[in-house]
């Protein structure tokens, strides 16, 4: 089983619902070692969640905190998980691809089901060493990351 950095936004609805998707998805994926792997919702600097406290955006002891401790995740983690949605990119998840691809660590990129095929951003695409459907997470061998071109165009 292989350790996971669970990279995705949950701040709209349609992030909440791939993030709720993708979450069932890998608790449920036998290569997959979710009790130890590293996802950022769960490990925000001292426990305090910005959606309770928007404050903390003002906050440069939150804000190094969370930043960092994401940082220590996507080094202490095996792979790099990535929930895109192609109609929402966040900037935040772009530069955990990046910076995932920069420390050598595979990212697999989901993207929800009817979102597939639609065209990306170059620069995530061109950090993902896979770009998966998320119907295919639950099945997908964390053991064995492989590369695979995404078929759905870039710009």
């Amino acid at each position: 089983m292989k350790t996971v950095y669970f990279g995705s936004g949950w701040f709209t609805e349609k992030q909440v619902r791939a993030y709720n998707q993708a979450m069932s998805a890998v608790s449920n994926n036998p290569t997959v070692d979710l009790k130890n792997s590293y996802v950022p919702k769960d490990h925000q600097y001292h426990g305090l969640e910005v959606e309770d406290h928007p404050e903390l955006l003002q906050d440069l002891e939150w804000s190094t905190g969370t930043y960092r401790g994401d940082l220590s995740g996507l080094k202490g983690s095996d792979v790099t998980l990535a929930v895109y949605i192609p109609s929402e990119e966040d900037s935040g998840l772009a530069f955990e691809i990046g910076y995932a691809a920069a420390i050598q660590k595979p990212v697999i990129m989901v993207i929800p089901d009817e979102e597939f095929d639609n065209p990306i951003n170059l620069m995530p695409w061109g950090g993902a060493d896979n770009v998966i459907k998320m119907s295919e997470l639950k099945d997908y061998d964390f053991n064995m990351p492989q590369f695979d071109f995404y078929r759905g165009g870039v710009y």
